[in-house]
C-alpha cells in the first residue's frame, strides 16, 4: 500500500465508464498542489464492469479509494476482502459502520488498506431516516457511528461536511466528506451538501469526494472551476 504524505486529499469520483475515467486521470496527471493530494474514488460502476479490476490494477500514480461500502455479516465481509487481495494498489476501502464493531475489527485484520467507516449517507435527511425506523436525530446518530468507527480502528469516517467538524472534535477521528458541490451546481439526490472549500477548511475534513461537479459536462472546465475555487 502506497504511503501518503501528510496532506489533505481530494478524491475524484470515477462513477462513470472506464473510457471517461481514463480521460479524467489524464486531465489530473499534470496537476500539482502544495496543499492537497489528488486521489481516485472507484465505485460500483467500474468495479462491477467486465474489465473493471484490470483497469483498477493499471492505476499507478494516484491513491485509490475503493468504495465498496461493505455491509453484511462478518463472515461475508471477510470473504469479500479475501477475494480482492489481488488488488494490491488500494489505499482505502469503505465499510458501513452499521455492520457493527466485530465485523469492522475482523475486516481490519484482513486488509492492508485503510478502512473508512460509512456513517449515514449524504442522500439522507431526517425524514428519510425516520422512514427506515431510526428515532435518533441525524447528527446524534452520525456521531455515534463515528465513535464506533474510531473504536473499531477505522482510519477515517465518511460523513457529510455538515457533521465533519463536530466529529473531528468529539469522536477524534479523521473525516472524508462526499456530497460536495461547486457553487451553483445542482445538488441532485444529495441532501447535505457543502463546497470543497467549506469542507476542507471550515469543517476541517481530511479529504473530500467530488464527482458530478467534475464529471458532468466539460471536464476540463470543471477542473478549472475546482482549482480556482481552491486557489491551487
Amino acid at each position: 500500500m502506497r504511503k501518503l504524505k501528510n496532506k489533505k486529499i481530494i478524491f475524484i469520483a470515477l462513477d462513470c465508464s472506464i473510457n471517461k475515467a481514463k480521460f479524467i486521470i489524464k486531465s489530473l496527471q499534470k496537476t500539482k498542489s502544495k496543499k492537497y493530494i489528488f486521489g481516485l474514488k472507484i465505485g460500483y460502476q467500474i468495479f462491477y464492469s467486465e474489465k473493471g479490476r484490470r483497469f483498477i490494477k493499471s492505476i499507478t500514480k494516484f491513491p485509490i479509494f475503493l468504495d465498496l461500502k461493505l455491509h453484511d455479516i462478518e463472515n461475508t465481509i471477510k470473504n469479500a476482502l479475501h477475494a480482492i487481495k489481488d488488488l494490491k494498489n488500494i489505499n482505502y476501502i469503505s465499510i458501513h459502520t452499521s455492520c457493527g464493531l466485530q465485523a469492522i475489527k475482523s475486516a481490519k485484520k484482513i486488509t492492508k488498506a485503510n478502512l473508512l467507516g460509512v456513517t449515514t449517507l449524504t442522500s439522507f435527511n431526517q425524514k428519510m431516516l425516520k422512514e427506515i425506523g431510526h428515532t435518533k436525530k441525524i447528527n446524534n446518530l452520525i456521531l455515534q457511528q463515528a465513535k464506533l468507527a474510531k473504536q473499531a480502528g477505522c482510519y477515517a469516517v465518511i460523513c457529510s461536511g455538515k457533521e465533519s467538524f463536530k466529529i473531528n472534535k468529539l469522536a477524534k477521528i479523521k473525516t472524508i466528506t462526499p456530497g460536495i458541490r461547486l457553487l451553483g451546481d445542482k445538488t441532485d439526490d444529495q441532501k447535505r451538501v457543502v463546497t470543497p472549500k467549506d469542507a476542507l477548511t471550515k469543517q476541517n475534513a481530511f479529504g473530500i469526494v467530488i464527482g458530478r461537479s467534475i464529471t458532468s459536462g466539460n471536464i476540463k472546465n470543471n477542473f478549472k472551476k475546482l482549482f480556482d475555487h481552491l486557489k491551487l
